[in-house]
């Protein structure tokens, strides 16, 4: 089974404080790093978890609100003075890459590397980035500006070939790739084996969806539907709900409400406001709703298919 985790390097809303940082969190999927959204003191939480960030080649930001992206240009810069040479691509709303243009141009900044943009859009479902194991589709939420999620899911592998059916009928090296793609197997003595005599099936599929800045939004239940872990933003707690309404976001007993209807195996929740320097309260209240439910918190990391 291919490594699957979140790490979390930013989990505040708006304003940072001394013990965290606003979004951002690393993906790491068999070694590939993407990272989803960069807010203000994310490469300082890279260095202090001792994270190699030039090995980060695709970087998705929800929206432009300054708390999800505000550290992205220095950790363009820095990628730039430390020799970067391949190239980096940035999924995010149209508007991002002007930003993104100018503060490279004002600075006379010319890059070592290639920086690839491909624009988001925040009105249906869409596929941004696929490989031969993984792919990553945005899809709208509830927020005072354009906002996509982020849905990474594993694509189905190859079925697994029983280890004791490769001795016992000695299955030679050369068909096992093809018994894998689905092959029958014929014996020396001519004896047809069905492939469903000859594998198990396939290691269950992951999944890990990312919900950005929303409000109680039901429309992304199906979306999000039986995911092994659901991240929701919880600015506030459930005594605000009318801030919370008022600004677009949620509290822990609605993210706790949209895991529960979504069926999901496991909710994160984040997106702390400022207010709050004990984040217990909050865990209690969504594990109220939800028991599966976890706090993200600096330095703290997060394995699928425990």
């Amino acid at each position: 089974m291919f490594k699957f985790n979140i790490t979390i390097l930013g989990s505040n809303s708006a304003i940072p404080t001394t013990e965290r940082n606003p979004t951002s969190q690393l993906l790491n999927y068999n070694d590939h790093l993407f990272m989803i959204d960069c807010g203000e003191g994310t490469q300082v939480s890279l260095r202090r978890m001792h994270v190699h960030f030039q090995k980060i080649n695709h970087i998705f930001i929800s929206h432009l609100h300054g708390d999800h992206f505000f550290g992205l240009i220095g950790l363009i810069s820095s990628m730039h003075l430390l020799g970067r040479t391949k190239k980096l691509t940035i999924y995010g709303p149209p508007e991002l890459n002007d930003i993104i243009d100018l503060q490279l141009r004002v600075s006379l900044t010319e890059l070592q590397y290639p920086l690839l943009f491909h624009p988001t859009q925040a009105e249906t479902p869409r596929l941004l980035f696929e490989n031969e194991f993984l792919t990553v589709t945005s899809f709208p939420v509830l927020h005072r500006i354009p906002t996509t999620g982020f849905l990474f899911r594993e694509k189905p592998g190859e079925c697994r070939i029983r280890k004791e059916v490769i001795e016992m009928l000695n299955i030679p090296v050369h068909e096992i790739g093809s018994i894998k793609r689905g092959a029958d197997f014929r014996d020396a003595k001519g004896k047809l084996h069905t492939n469903a005599s000859l594998t198990a099936e396939p290691t269950p599929l992951r999944t890990y969806a990312y919900c950005a800045d929303t409000a109680y939004f039901e429309d992304i239940i199906p979306i999000v539907k039986g995911v092994d872990l659901l991240y929701h933003e919880t600015t506030f707690m459930q005594d605000k709900a009318a801030n919370a309404a008022e600004k677009f976001h949620s509290t822990t007993r609605e993210a706790a409400t949209i895991a529960l209807k979504a069926g999901v195996k496991k909710l994160l929740i984040g997106h702390y406001s400022a207010r709050y320097d004990d984040l217990n309260p909050l865990l209690e209240e969504a594990r109220a709703v939800f028991p599966e439910s976890e706090l993200a918190v600096e330095g703290v990391k997060f394995q699928l298919g425990y």
